[in-house]
């Protein structure tokens, strides 16, 4: 009997022994999905006979001696915001319902070519901005931890199916916090990797100067290999970064001594004043990061809201661009949230939008220096834990600065990992940030913390 919950990792090696079947790891998915995903609403489509088909194709790959690798024969999601060849990208919104893609997206031709296997399409926000929506074609996911409350957003789908154990990773975006918000909420690992090491093409976009792709998984070990799939040099997409991608996880040492940390405690206990739940978690973290030899330093930046204002300006500003023709002729068509956040977005000047690109120059120079003499920043993901789905308003963002943003607009490495649990049992979580194109040494710490805590020893009960 295949485990519920397996870490990619796990799974791949046990397909590489022949003692894990990908027929047998796939059929054990569709089957949680069947039992569990009433619940969850995490799933838009599930690629049940695709899926089978692919199953059969890497196991007879495998037998026949062509095994290409951890994620061959690996069941994962993708953010409905990725286009599969023939299947509807539809946002979550019913403005999308019918065009229909011809090619896959290059971060999923790379998943493809590594031998994963994409059960299906998971719920976002609409457009990965407007929600949690009650008004689309698709009810908003719930939290695995607790179905009464919300996910986070926008890579809301992936955080549900991950922690649930319906896949067994996803391929998600990020462009204010979609990534790190759902993984803290629903208690996995997710990396916002460096802006332009994963290409955006055949992805749809938010806020160009802001979006990233990347992993949600339930160990920094499994964001590690499906990070390497999809990283890449795309010359189609004009901010794909043409960089050697390094092996991510041969850098998982386990190994920090003597890694110099930054603790942006403001951020949290100031900015945006976080729970003791949170505080706590975080202060025993720093503890233990100290026990493993770290250096641990406090240190400053520029008010949070000032990160957030900047960065919400230009994520407004740039989305309203990408949707206004639709917004002046399908207005009703969109859902509430998204029509209200954006009607706010069409009262940006050009003045406002050219002053948070310059003020972002100057937050980028600020946010080097602060790195100049440190390996990683650590500082909250959110301030509390997954609050009650239907007390989620439709301008929630925008009443606390997001302790995620900031990195979104300094194009940085950022990654939230699980740091203990409240006493109701819902996620904590802490944000790892590092130097552009230093993933790896992002993944080798949050790896390493890991290891020498319980905190991935924990699943939902569903």
């Amino acid at each position: 009997m295949v485990s519920d919950y397996l870490t990619i990792a796990d799974a791949a090696r046990l397909i590489e022994k022949r003692e894990l079947s990908p027929i047998e790891l796939v059929e054990s998915r569709l089957q949680r999905i069947e039992k569990f995903d009433k619940q969850l609403n995490s799933f838009i489509c599930v690629l049940a006979d695709e899926v089978r088909v692919a199953a059969h194709a890497a196991e007879a790959e495998i037998a026949a001696g062509h095994y290409k690798g951890s994620l061959h024969g690996i069941p994962i999601g993708l953010k409905d915001v990725y286009d599969v060849a023939g299947i509807p990208t539809t946002g979550h919104s019913k403005i999308m319902q019918n065009p229909i893609p011809t090619t896959d997206a290059y971060s999923v031709k790379r998943l493809k070519q590594a031998g994963a296997i994409m059960v299906g399409k998971l719920a976002t926000h609409e457009f990965a901005f407007g929600g949690p929506s009650f008004d689309l074609p698709w009810p908003p996911a719930r939290n695995p931890w607790d179905t009464t409350r919300f996910t986070g957003g926008s890579s809301s789908g992936s955080g549900a199916a991950v922690a649930a154990g319906l896949v067994l990773g996803s391929a998600a975006g990020d462009t204010g916090g979609s990534i790190r918000g759902p993984s803290a909420y629903c208690g996995l690992a997710g990396i916002k990797p460096t802006y332009g090491l994963i290409s955006r093409m055949g992805i749809l976009p938010l806020a160009y100067s802001l979006d990233h792709a990347g992993p949600m998984a339930w160990t920094a070990e499994d964001c590690a290999i499906l990070l390497q799939a999809m990283a890449g040099y795309d010359p189609i997409d004009p901010a794909s970064a043409n960089y050697l991608i390094p092996d991510y996880r041969e850098a998982l040492t386990g190994d920090v001594k003597g890694v110099r940390v930054g603790l942006l405690r403001h951020f949290y206990t100031t900015d945006n004043e976080a729970n003791s739940a949170t505080r706590n978690a975080i202060d025993a973290a720093a503890k233990k990061l100290e026990e493993m030899g770290c250096e641990v330093q406090e240190i400053r930046l520029s008010p949070l809201s000032e990160w957030a204002a900047c960065g919400g300006i230009i994520m407004l500003a740039e989305a309203y661009a990408i949707h206004e023709n639709n917004l002046r002729i399908r207005f009703t068509d969109f859902g509430e949230v998204f029509r209200a956040r954006m009607a706010l977005a069409g009262l940006i000047t050009c003045a406002d939008y050219i002053q948070a690109v310059r003020r972002r120059r100057e937050l980028i120079d600020e946010f080097d220096r602060a790195m100049t003499n440190l390996d990683v920043i650590l500082t909250a993901t959110t301030s509390r834990e997954a609050p009650k789905i239907d007390a989620v308003g439709k301008f929630s963002i925008f009443e606390r600065p997001l302790l995620t943003i900031p990195f979104n607009v300094t194009g940085s490495p950022a990654m939230s990992v699980c740091c203990g649990y409240t006493d109701d049992g819902l996620p904590l979580a802490m944000q790892i940030i590092g130097k552009r194109f230093d993933d790896a040494a992002v993944l080798r710490f949050a790896d390493a913390y890991e290891r020498v805590t319980p905190w991935r020893k924990r699943r939902p009960v569903l």
